[in-house]
C-alpha cells in the first residue's frame, strides 16, 4: 500500500504547494483513491508534479463536510467524471465557524450535491474487502475544545456541530489495517475506541489531523489534555502520521511522548505500508 500526501498545511519535497487542507492519494492492490481533496485545486498541481494520474482514481472518500477537505472535488471531477465519491448524507448541511467576532461558512460547495457519481450514505458502509467506512463516534472524552466554535445552521438557528457527518476510512491489505480520519473532530481516542469495537483490534497505522490547533493560544487545561492524549496513544502499538489541524505546539508535545511512533505529514511525502 502506498499513500502520498497530495496537499497539507506544510510544503514538503518536490516543490509541492501547501494550503490549509488535506488530501491523500492511496494505491492498494485493487484501488487508486483519494481521501479528501483539500481546500482548492492545489492538489491537482501537486499530483501533476508528482506524476500521479488522477484520471485513474476510482474512489474518493470525503471525511466530513468542511471546505478544507472538499474544496477540490469539483475541479477533480472535471478531470475525472467517473470516480465514485462517498460521503455521509448529512455532510451537505450548512456548517459554520462562529464566535462573538465572526461567522464564516465552512461547509461544502452545494454543487457537489448535483454530481452524478456522488454516493450519500448514512452510517457504516463496506465498499469491498479492502475499503470500509465507519462513523457513530458518540463519546466526548477529551473532545477537542476548538469544536465549540463549530456550528451547523438549521433554519435561522445555529446549533453545536456534533460531527455526525464525520466518517473514517479503513484500508485492509496484507494483514494491515490503516485508519484515515480527516480531522478527528470527535476526538482521536474516541475514534480509536470505536475502531476497536468494530474491528476487534488496533489499527496498525493512523493518518489524521488531531484538531488541536488553536488561534487564541493554549491554556493550561489545553496542554494537560494534549499530554493525556499522548500518554494514551503511547500505550498502543499504532504508528501515527499527523498534521493539518493538529497544530505546531500540540505536535511538538505529542512527539515528545510518542517519539518514532509519530510522524509529520507534508505535501508530497510518501508513506509505504506493508
Amino acid at each position: 500500500m502506498k499513500i502520498i500526501t497530495l496537499i497539507e498545511n506544510t510544503a514538503g519535497s518536490h516543490g509541492c504547494l501547501a494550503e490549509h487542507g488535506l488530501s491523500l492519494y492511496i494505491e492498494t492492490s485493487r484501488h487508486k483513491l483519494l481521501a479528501d481533496t483539500g481546500a482548492s485545486d492545489a492538489f491537482l498541481h501537486n499530483a501533476a508534479v508528482l506524476g500521479i494520474d488522477l484520471g485513474a482514481v476510482d474512489t474518493v472518500i470525503l471525511s466530513h463536510g468542511h471546505y478544507d477537505h472538499a474544496g477540490g472535488i469539483l475541479a477533480f471531477t472535471r478531470q475525472n467524471p467517473h470516480a465514485k465519491i462517498w460521503m455521509q448524507r448529512c455532510a451537505k448541511e450548512a456548517y459554520y465557524h462562529k464566535n462573538a467576532d465572526m461567522e464564516k461558512y465552512i461547509g461544502i460547495d452545494p454543487q457537489i450535491e448535483t454530481l452524478a457519481q456522488l454516493n450519500c450514505i448514512e452510517g457504516n458502509y463496506t465498499i469491498d474487502q479492502e475499503l470500509s467506512l465507519f462513523c457513530g463516534v458518540k463519546k466526548r472524552r477529551l473532545w477537542p475544545s476548538g469544536n465549540l466554535e463549530l456550528k451547523v445552521k438549521r433554519g435561522s438557528r445555529f446549533e453545536q456541530d456534533e460531527f455526525l457527518h464525520e466518517q473514517y476510512l479503513v484500508l485492509e491489505e496484507h494483514g494491515k489495517k490503516v485508519l484515515i480520519s480527516g480531522c478527528a473532530h470527535n476526538g482521536i481516542l474516541n475514534i480509536l475506541e470505536r475502531f476497536r469495537e468494530l474491528y476487534q483490534t488496533e489499527p496498525d497505522v493512523v493518518i489524521s489531523g488531531f484538531h488541536m490547533m488553536k488561534k487564541t493560544g493554549y491554556e493550561k487545561h489545553d496542554l494537560e489534555v494534549i499530554r493525556e492524549i499522548a500518554l494514551e496513544l503511547k500505550q498502543t502499538h499504532t504508528v501515527y502520521y499527523s498534521g493539518h489541524c493538529t497544530g505546531e505546539l500540540p505536535f511538538q508535545i505529542l512527539k515528545e511522548y510518542l517519539g518514532n511512533q509519530l510522524h509529520a505529514l507534508h505535501s508530497g511525502n510518501e508513506i509505504a505500508i506493508g
